[in-house]
């Protein structure tokens, strides 16, 4: 977990990256392959990310807030990493759902209520994206967090 507000930003570049890596694989294969190519798939990936870390960066001390105020052993790292991703990812999944249903809207369009329709991509996103944080991203990105705070505070030798 990060200890430091750098540590904390690399932190956050690790899970949007990822997050959004898997959301836009899953709502791409939702919505079909039909209009995509290599160019506007990194074009949307690079859009979304920015969208996605200022989202991030705007929820997470929100998040953070709320799950030192749930109720649970604090004694264990494991509990807080829970209750700050099942803070976080109801509240990401809101706002992304957002973006996407805008993003769905001009690129294939909307059939029926665009209400009906952001229902449903919050309910998709989510059964998705709550599993993806705790399995995949969330484990992920503090390994590659430990491995970037390890390899920062070792000293370089000297050979003489």
């Amino acid at each position: 977990m990060p200890r430091n507000k750098k540590e904390g930003i690399i932190f956050g570049l690790f899970i949007c990256f990822g997050m959004v890596l898997i959301m836009t694989v899953y709502n791409t294969a939702l919505h079909g392959f039909s209009s995509f190519t290599i160019g506007s798939a990194i074009i949307q990936f690079i859009i979304t990310f920015i969208v996605a870390f200022i989202a991030e960066s705007l929820v997470e001390p929100q998040a953070r807030k709320i799950a030192l105020s749930l109720p649970y052993d604090k004694s264990k790292e494991i509990n807080f990493i829970m209750a700050i991703a099942f803070c976080m990812v109801p509240i990401m999944v809101l706002i992304m759902s957002v973006y996407g249903t805008i993003l769905t809207a001009l690129m294939v369009g909307i059939e029926g209520s665009i209400f009906t329709t952001y229902l449903k991509t919050v309910g998709l996103n989510f059964i998705v994206a709550l599993p993806s944080q705790l399995l995949i991203v969330g484990p992920i990105s503090r390994r590659l967090l430990a491995k970037y705070i390890k390899s920062s505070t070792q000293k370089p030798e000297l050979n003489v």
